[in-house]
């Protein structure tokens, strides 16, 4: 009886030893595949925001030329859309960092973005966007600042629709300060330069459509980011 009572607990511990190794393995695995599911998943998202970018840019960009808003020395434009080579890569890269900023930045601050998640709502928002751009070429104020003022609106409105988040109004004004100075440099620079400039050597309106372009691109990476597999929990 003693001798019995006394194996008994090693076998146990033989038992839970020659389990050990396996459930080890098992985590590693899971582990692996996850990290692998979420590498895959951040590389579907940048590739469908690097086209959303690009493509808006070129109808976006085209509808700006035909209205002489924006104009081009005849040496960089192409024959794509009128429009020079390097706008859609530049904006489909730009689109990609800000559609994956913003998520990460809810992920960061522990406030993740539950305002109107949903596709629907999400066309809304680049319906409305499409239109703000579409207000800066066709509507004809006395002159740029009231212009300026009623897109600044609509692109709060725009905000406040689809968006109320503190990050969200963070970041589209750190988007539309950091986009309006690159924009002087290269207008600066000669690569482009807009009519009737009265912003230095751009419009007054443009930060507007920055703000409102960095809150519509943050909505699609938001949306993407709800398809992200969820780490397996061990209980």
């Amino acid at each position: 009886m003693l001798s019995s009572s006394v194996s008994s607990p090693s076998l146990t511990l033989v038992g839970h030893g020659a389990r050990s190794p396996s459930t080890s393995s098992a985590s590693s695995t899971s582990s692996s595949s996850s990290t692998l599911n979420l590498s895959q998943h951040l590389v579907q998202r940048s590739v469908v925001l690097f086209v959303v970018g690009a493509f808006m840019a070129l109808v976006l960009n085209l509808l700006q030329i035909q209205r002489n808003v924006t104009l081009f020395p005849d040496e960089v434009i192409s024959t794509l859309f009128s429009s020079a080579w390097w706008v859609p890569p530049c904006c489909g890269t730009a689109a990609a960092v800000v559609g994956l900023l913003y998520p990460c930045i809810d992920s960061h601050l522990g406030e993740p973005h539950k305002f109107k998640r949903e596709w629907a709502s999400v066309m809304r928002c680049i319906a409305v966007f499409v239109g703000i751009n579409h207000a800066s070429a066709k509507l004809d104020f006395a002159n740029n600042v009231q212009l300026s003022l009623t897109l600044a609106a609509l692109s709060l409105g725009l905000w406040w629709t689809f968006d109320r988040s503190r990050s969200g109004l963070g970041l589209g004004i750190t988007i539309a300060f950091v986009a309006t100075l690159i924009t002087q440099f290269l207008v600066y620079n000669g690569v482009y330069q807009y009519t009737s400039p009265d912003f230095l050597y751009i419009r007054s309106w443009l930060p507007c459509i920055f703000f409102s372009g960095g809150v519509t691109v943050g909505n699609i990476g938001r949306q993407l980011a709800m398809g992200i597999p969820e780490k397996p929990h061990n209980d």
